[in-house]
């Protein structure tokens, strides 16, 4: 720590959405436990508005799938490099990645390598797949944050020290979700059914997603007139996008999209389509059912799939080590399957009752003051450090 300045300075790299959100609650945790804290990096606008200074914007690492990340390489590899350069030049006294490890791992063991503390938050998916990469995971980190409790023991059968944090969506989340309060939040009729639609944050996932949602939408409103149907999208833009797909595709479904608010669309929703990715752990923490859905491209889902370590994509599958919700992938990942999957929700409330009992149970695991815990880790490390006389 600077303590001439009594300033703690720390480097962050955070890509999508959901890493913009556990680094803008991490930068406000930092500040109640360190106090003056000088925060820079790649950024998106909650880190903005938390105080982050940015260096690049998170739009910038918008990228899926492994065809498409190589025909963006030369872009993405200026802008590592770029990063490195600047924190190597202007060291912090820690340096935090959040997620999108296929980008910040190469920064982390560099910049651990030049004497700067690394911290990665949210722990790489190499109990899934890609295990070759724990080696260099060992090399790159000093600390992983981890938002699931048995990714503690897995990370130290290898060597890498991690701690539990828990999942701050959890702790921002009610324990027990108000439907009726998200409905009237959103101006939504108290009575009916309604369905969700969460095609994704990156441009990718929309392209490959949205249409696929909307017919899924059509053929579940022919089977059950009486549906309407709600969207969450991430900004303005993109609500207006949906939109015209829909007129284009849909015209004449019911639908209303609401722009940063996934929270209260999927608690409104009585079923949920939802992209592969965080939305499905939001989705179980609203304790919304859900069936989830994917498409990349061919080859990127070929190389994937050859290489995966778990039957599961979406999170709630995997913290249970069983389908508790349904998943299409690439080629199964069709209109009429997905509207089947989303009418056995509807029209079955004992599979609900079910889902929603383990939900409960879940949720409660992964409620630990998120924020708070992984910023205590983050100022132990350095003071760590600094007790034992490195820089």
């Amino acid at each position: 720590m600077n303590r001439a300045a009594r300033v703690l300075k720390v480097g962050i790299i955070a890509g999508e959405a959901s890493g913009d959100q556990l680094g803008a609650a991490l930068i406000a945790a930092l500040r109640e436990i360190a106090g003056d804290v000088d925060v820079e990096g790649l950024a998106g606008p909650r880190m903005v508005a938390a105080g982050c200074r940015p260096l690049a914007g998170i739009d910038e690492l918008s990228v899926l799938g492994i065809v498409e990340v190589l025909r963006h390489y030369p872009r993405l590899w200026r802008l590592r490099e770029r990063l490195i350069r600047h924190f190597i030049a202007s060291p912090p006294d820690v340096f935090v990645g959040i997620d999108v490890p296929d980008f910040v791992l190469n920064v982390e063991s560099r910049l651990r390598a030049a004497g700067i503390p690394t911290v990665h938050y949210v722990c790489p998916q190499v109990w899934v797949w890609r295990q070759h990469r724990i080696p260099g995971i060992r090399r790159a980190i000093d600390v992983l944050l981890a938002v699931f409790p048995f990714e503690v023991g897995f990370f130290a059968r290898f060597g890498i020290t991690a701690r539990f944090v828990g999942h701050s969506m959890a702790d921002a989340l009610p324990s027990v979700p108000d439907p009726a309060a998200a409905r009237a939040a959103l101006g939504l009729p108290a009575e009916g059914r309604i369905v969700a639609l969460m095609p994704g944050s990156r441009s990718q996932e929309i392209a490959r997603l949205t249409d696929l949602f909307l017919d899924a939408a059509v053929r579940v409103r022919a089977a059950e007139p009486a549906v309407r149907f709600i969207a969450g999208v991430v900004n303005p833009a993109r609500a207006a996008a949906l939109l015209a797909r829909r007129d284009a595709v849909a015209p004449g479904l019911p639908l209303e999209v609401y722009s940063a608010r996934s929270p209260e669309v999927l608690t409104a929703a009585d079923a949920a389509l939802v992209a592969s990715g965080t939305v499905t752990l939001e989705a179980m923490l609203c304790h919304t059912p859900l069936v989830v859905a994917y498409r990349m491209a061919p080859l990127s889902f070929r190389i994937i799939k050859a290489a995966s370590k778990s039957r599961f994509v979406a999170i709630p599958n995997i913290l249970a080590g069983e389908a508790v919700v349904p998943e299409f992938l690439q080629n199964d990942a069709r209109p009429a399957a997905l509207a089947d999957g989303l009418l056995h929700w509807l029209r079955s409330a004992a599979a609900v009752e079910r889902y929603r009992a383990y939900c409960t149970a879940t949720s409660a695991t992964l409620r630990n003051d998120a924020a708070r815990a992984a910023a205590r880790a983050i100022v132990d490390l350095v003071h760590e450090r600094a007790a034992a006389g490195r820089p």
